[in-house]
C-alpha cells in the first residue's frame, strides 16, 4: 500500500513535470559477502559509480530496494564504498552528492561504527531521506510536521505498533538518532518509553515490565528468552539484514528484521516522494525576503571610499538566498561577490519577467552626468523603500580608467555598489578572461601566416593533422573546415594535393588583418607598435597596435550572447582578416573555437553584488560605448528579469547620451535578447543644460566656471533644447520616458523646477528632481514612484530600420532621425568596406555608429541641437561575431592615454589593514 502510494504520488508529479527524473543517491560500505557484477539490464535500473576497489553490494540487500525503486518510479544511484572506508572518505562522497542538482535524495547504508554524527550531519537536510541529521531530529522533536523526515526505521516501526496509548516500550540496543526519533514519536503517541542496552543490568526487570520491546541489535545468546513476559511484542529493527537468528518465544508477538527492514525500504520511498515535492517547490519562483541595510547619510558627504567601507555590506551567499537563487546556482568569489550559473535561465523559464527600464542621458558635459549614480539611486529607492523587487545590471569598469583621470564606476555618493573597490578592480577577472582569448587568437594569426610562409603544403598538412599513437586523424574544429570547402571526406589520408592546399593554407593577407592585442591599462605608447622582429619570426614584420581590452569584440559578443552554444557560434563567426582573395577569415578558420569558449567559460555567468543599501546588481560585461554598443549583459538583464517577478524591475543602463547608448540598446540589444523596455529614465542635469545653453566650456580636472555655480536660467532654458532632442529620440522608439533631474547643491529651486517644466511641456511622462547621491535611495522614491506609473503606460516599442535596407541607408536614418544631420558622406575607403561587407554577406546586420559622444554632431565643440551639418563617415568596419556594423565618424582611439597627473597617484594600500585607498 505505501509503495503503491508513492507510486502514485510520484505519477503524478511527473505528469506535472515531464522533465522531472527524482534521483535518489545510497552510499553503501557494508561487510556483506560480495558477488560479480549484477546482470546488465538491472543496472538500467540502478546506476554505480566506480570508485577505487569498487565492491558491490549483496545481492539480496541490493534486489530487496531496487525491487521498491522499481515500482515506486525513481532513478537510483549506488555508490558502493570499499570495506573498511574511514568517515572522512564517506564525507567527501556525501558533499560531492550535496551539491549534485540531479540529486534530490541522499541515503545512507554504512555499518553502525560509522553512522557518527559528523557522517550524519555532513548530509543536507534538505536531502536527507533517513531524517537522521541533527536539523531533521530538531524539527520532529519541536513536532513541526511539515519540515521534518521521520526516519524510514521509525515510520516501519509505527506502522506495525496499534493502540500504544498507556503501554509501555522498550528499546533495547537501539541508540543514535534512530533510537532518539523513535522514543519521540513513541511518547507523542502516548507510550511510556524505556531504553537500555543489552549488558544493561537492569535488562531483565524492563524486559519483565515491557508491552513492546523495540531490538536495535541483534539479542545476545547469554540474554534468554524467558526474561520476556508472554504477550510481548516484539518489533526487531537491527541493521543485520540478513540475519536469520530470531530466538523468540513463539507465544510472543514477533515481527522479524526484514519484515521492519522491507517496511523501512518503502517509507524510505515514501520520504524521497516528499523530498522529490520539495525539490519541484524549491526550483520554483520564490517570494523575495530581502533584509536592506540602513543608510546614516552625513553632510558633507564623505568620499565614495569612505561612505563604501563604512556600510557593512551582507554575505553573497545571504543575498542569494533572499532573492531566490538556489546554492547550487551561485560560485561565490570571496565575501561580497558570486558568479550565478545560466541554469537559472531553464529553472525559471516559465516565470514571467519584470518591467525593463533603460537610463539613459542627455548629451554629457567631459565630467559625466550620473547616469551610474542614478541607476544604482532608482534601485534602491524601489526595494529599500518602496518594497519592490528590484535590480540593477551595470557594465564592469575597466581597469583603464581607474588608474587614469575617469576613476571608478560603481555609482557615487550614497547611491553606489559595495564594495567599491573589489567593484573597480579586477571583481571576478571577466576582464583578464576576454583578455587572455583576445590575444591567445591574435598569436594563432602571426603564428598561422609565419607556418604557411616556411612550410611546404605537405609538410603544413602533416602537422596540422599528425599521428599521434599511430593513428592520424582531424579534430572536430577541422573537421567542420572540411565541411564548409566543400570536402566530405574524414580519412586524413584519402585528401588529394588539391584538397590538401585547400584545407591547410589560409592564405592570409597580414594587410588587411583587423584583430589586434589588448591590454586592461590606458598605455598610449601601444597605440602603434611593430610586432616580428626577433630573428626567430624570419623577416615577418608587421606594423599593428594594441586596443584596450574593453574595446575587444569578444567584449561585445560576452555583452550580447545569449548562452554558451550562442557564444560560442558568435567566437567562431569573429573575423579577424580576408584571405589573397577578399574573403573573410575567421576564428572558426584558425581552430581556435573551442579554446576561446574554455577560457570564457566563467566569464560568461553574471557577477551578484550589492548596493549600500543590501539590494541586488548583476556586474557583467562592459564593451566600449562607441565602437561598440555601450551595454551590460543580455544574459544578467535576462537573469535579473526572471528573478524580480513579474511585478519587479530591472534597471539597467545605456553608455553616453541617448542619441548613442540607447539607440544602440534598442536597434542592438534589444534585437538580441527579444527584450521590450518598459521606459527610459533620461538623467539630466542643470550643469550640462547650461553648457548646452551656451555657457563656458566644462574641462574635467578644472573647476566650474561661475556660470555654473550660481542661477542662471536664461542659460538653463536656452540648453533644454538638448533636452527635448533626446526626448524626441525617445519617443521614435515607441517607449515612455521620465525625466530625472541629478540635483547639485549649486543648483537653485528656480533652476530644478524650470527643467521639469519644460521636459513635461517637451512629452516627458514625467520629470523629477533626484538627490540620491546625498540621500540614498530615499532621495529617489519620487522618481521610483514616477517609474512604476510609467511602466504601466502603453508601450508601442519599436526598432528604427528595418535590417534588410542597405548599409548606408542604415546609416543615414541614424544620421537624420537622431542625430539631426542633413545627410552624411561616405569617403572612399569607407564605401569600398560597404561594398566588401555586402558582398561578403553581413549586409542584414544592425549599425553601431563610432561618434563622439560630446555633441549630437560629429564635432564635440558644437552642443545643444546642432542642424544642418554633413555626417562623415571615415571609415566602415564590422564586428561580425558581435553582430554589428560599425561606422568611424572621424577618427576612434582605441587605446586611452595616462594624463600628466593620472589617479593613481591617489591610490595606496595599508600595508596593516590592506585597506585600499584612494579609489573614487
Amino acid at each position: 500500500k505505501i509503495t503503491e502510494n508513492a507510486k502514485k504520488s510520484l505519477a503524478s508529479l511527473k505528469r506535472e513535470n515531464p522533465r522531472l527524473e527524482p534521483t535518489l543517491a545510497i552510499i553503501q560500505a557494508h561487510n556483506d559477502h560480495l558477488i560479480q557484477e549484477i546482470n546488465k539490464d538491472f543496472a538500467k535500473e540502478v546506476s554505480f559509480r566506480p570508485v577505487p576497489l569498487l565492491l558491490i553490494m549483496s545481492y539480496l540487500s541490493l534486489l530487496i530496494i531496487s525491487i521498491f525503486f522499481w515500482q515506486v518510479g525513481l532513478r537510483v544511484i549506488h555508490i558502493c564504498l570499499p570495506e573498511g572506508s574511514s568517515k572522512d572518505e564517506i564525507v567527501n562522497e556525501i558533499l560531492r552528492l550535496n551539491e549534485d542538482p540531479n540529486v534530490q535524495g541522499l541515503a545512507l547504508d554504512l555499518p553502525e561504527s560509522l553512522y557518527s554524527s559528523k557522517v550524519l550531519n555532513a548530509v543536507k537536510p534538505e536531502k536527507d531521506v533517513d531524517g537522521l541529521s541533527d536539523v531533521n531530529l530538531g524539527r520532529l522533536v519541536r513536532g513541526d510536521a511539515y519540515d521534518c523526515l521521520v526516519p524510514p526505521t521509525v515510520c516501519a516501526v509505527m506502522e506495525l505498533l496499534e493502540d500504544l496509548g498507556g503501554k509501555t516500550v522498550l528499546l533495547v540496543g537501539a541508540g543514535g538518532a534512530v533510537g532518539a526519533a523513535l522514543q519521540c514519536v513513541l511518547q507523542r503517541e502516548g507510550a511510556a518509553t524505556m531504553s537500555c542496552q543489552w549488558k544493561a543490568p537492569q535488562l531483565r526487570s524492563k524486559l519483565h515490565h515491557a508491552d513492546v520491546v523495540v531490538v536495535g541489535s541483534t539479542k545476545p545468546d547469554d540474554v534468554p528468552v524467558s526474561w520476556i513476559k508472554p504477550g510481548t511484542t516484539i518489533i526487531s529493527c537491527s541493521r543485520d539484514l540478513l540475519s536469520e537468528k530470531h530466538n523468540y518465544d513463539q507465544q510472543n508477538n514477533h515481527a522479524a528484521e526484514n519484515t521492519v527492514r522491507s517496511l523501512a525500504i518503502a517509507m524510505r520511498m515514501q520520504n524521497m516522494v516528499k523530498n522529490t515535492e520539495r525539490w519541484i517547490q524549491s526550483q520554483q519562483y520564490r517570494k523575495w525576503d530581502l533584509r536592506c541595510l540602513k543608510l546614516q547619510p552625513l553632510s558633507p558627504v564623505p568620499s565614495d571610499i569612505e561612505i563604501s567601507r563604512a556600510q557593512s555590506p551582507k554575505a553573497v551567499d545571504v543575498l542569494a538566498k533572499e532573492i531566490g537563487l538556489l546554492t547550487d546556482e551561485i560560485e561565490i568569489y570571496g565575501q561580497t561577490k558570486a558568479k550565478v550559473r545560466l541554469s537559472l535561465l531553464e529553472r525559471l523559464k516559465d516565470q514571467p519577467d519584470g518591467k525593463y527600464v533603460l537610463v539613459a542621458g542627455i548629451t554629457p558635459t567631459p565630467l559625466g552626468e550620473g547616469k551610474s549614480t542614478v541607476t544604482i539611486g532608482l534601485v534602491q529607492a524601489l526595494t529599500a523603500h518602496l518594497n519592490i523587487n528590484s535590480f540593477a545590471c551595470l557594465r564592469q569598469p575597466s581597469q583603464g580608467p581607474t588608474f587614469g583621470v575617469k576613476g571608478g564606476a560603481a555609482g557615487g555618493g550614497y547611491a553606489q555598489v559595495i564594495p567599491m573597490e573589489e567593484f573597480n578592480l579586477h571583481l571576478t577577472g571577466d576582464i583578464h578572461a576576454i583578455t587572455a582569448a583576445n590575444n591567445l587568437l591574435a598569436a594563432a594569426i602571426d603564428a598561422r601566416i609565419l607556418h604557411e610562409n616556411t612550410q611546404s603544403d605537405k609538410a603544413l598538412y602533416n602537422r596540422l593533422v599528425p599521428i599521434v599513437n599511430g593513428v592520424r586523424g582531424f579534430s572536430a574544429i577541422q573537421l567542420a573546415r572540411l565541411r564548409r570547402l566543400g570536402i566530405n571526406k574524414t580519412d586524413p589520408g584519402t585528401l588529394t594535393e588539391e584538397e590538401i592546399s585547400k584545407f591547410a593554407r589560409l592564405n592570409i593577407d597580414p594587410s588587411t588583418i583587423t584583430w589586434q592585442r589588448v591590454v586592461d591599462t590606458n598605455d598610449r605608447f601601444l597605440r602603434k607598435i611593430t610586432v616580428g622582429q626577433a630573428h626567430t619570426e624570419k623577416g615577418f614584420v608587421r606594423q599593428a597596435q594594441f586596443d584596450i581590452a574593453v574595446a575587444s569584440e569578444i567584449m561585445a559578443i560576452l555583452a550580447l550572447t545569449t548562452s554558451l552554444q550562442d557564444m560560442k557560434e558568435r567566437l567562431g563567426k569573429m573575423v579577424v582578416a580576408n584571405d589573397k582573395k577578399g574573403d573573410p577569415i575567421t576564428a572558426e578558420d584558425l581552430g581556435v573555437t573551442g579554446a576561446l569558449a574554455v577560457l570564457m567559460k566563467d566569464a560568461i555567468k553574471p557577477t551578484l553584488m550589492q548596493t549600500l543599501e543590501g539590494t541586488p546588481v548583476f556586474v557583467h560585461a562592459g564593451p566600449f560605448a562607441n565602437i561598440a554598443h555601450g551595454n551590460s549583459s543580455v544574459l544578467a538583464d535576462k537573469i535579473a528579469l526572471k528573478l524580480v517577478g513579474e511585478k519587479g524591475f530591472v534597471v539597467t543602463e545605456a553608455g553616453f547620451g541617448a542619441d548613442i547608448g540607447m539607440e544602440k540598446f534598442f536597434n542592438i540589444k534589444c534585437r538580441a535578447s527579444g527584450l521590450v523596455p518598459s521606459v527610459v529614465v533620461l538623467v539630466a542635469t542643470v550643469r550640462a543644460l547650461k553648457m548646452h545653453g551656451g555657457g563656458p566650456n566644462v574641462t574635467a580636472g578644472a573647476p566650474l566656471k561661475k556660470e555654473y555655480t550660481e542661477e542662471n536660467l536664461q542659460l538653463v532654458a536656452e540648453g533644454c533644447c538638448n533636452l527635448q532632442k533626446q526626448i524626441q529620440i525617445t519617443q521614435l522608439f515607441g517607449v515612455p520616458v521620465v525625466v530625472a533631474l541629478n540635483v547639485f547643491k549649486t543648483d537653485s529651486p528656480a533652476e530644478v523646477d524650470l527643467v521639469c517644466e519644460i521636459a513635461k511641456q517637451s512629452g516627458a511622462f514625467d520629470a523629477v528632481p533626484c538627490d540620491h547621491w546625498s540621500a540614498g535611495g530615499r532621495g529617489a522614491v519620487k522618481l521610483a514612484q514616477a517609474v512604476e506609473k510609467a511602466a504601466n503606460q502603453k508601450n508601442s516599442f519599436k526598432y528604427l530600420y528595418s535590417l534588410e535596407l542597405p548599409i548606408v541607408e542604415k546609416i543615414r536614418i541614424i544620421a537624420q532621425k537622431v542625430y539631426g544631420a542633413q545627410d552624411i558622406e561616405l569617403s572612399p575607403a569607407a564605401q569600398s568596406q560597404v561594398d566588401r561587407y555586402t558582398r561578403q554577406g553581413f549586409g542584414n546586420l544592425p549599425i553601431c555608429m563610432a561618434k563622439t559622444h560630446l555633441s549630437l554632431s560629429h564635432q564635440p565643440e558644437r552642443k545643444g541641437v546642432p542642424t544642418g551639418f554633413i555626417l562623415p563617415i571615415s571609415d566602415v568596419r564590422a564586428s561580425i561575431g558581435a553582430g554589428f556594423i560599425y561606422p568611424l565618424v572621424g577618427t576612434m582611439s582605441t587605446m586611452p592615454g595616462l594624463p600628466t597627473r593620472p589617479c593613481f597617484y591617489d591610490i595606496d594600500l595599508d600595508p596593516v589593514t590592506e585597506q585600499v585607498k584612494g579609489l573614487f
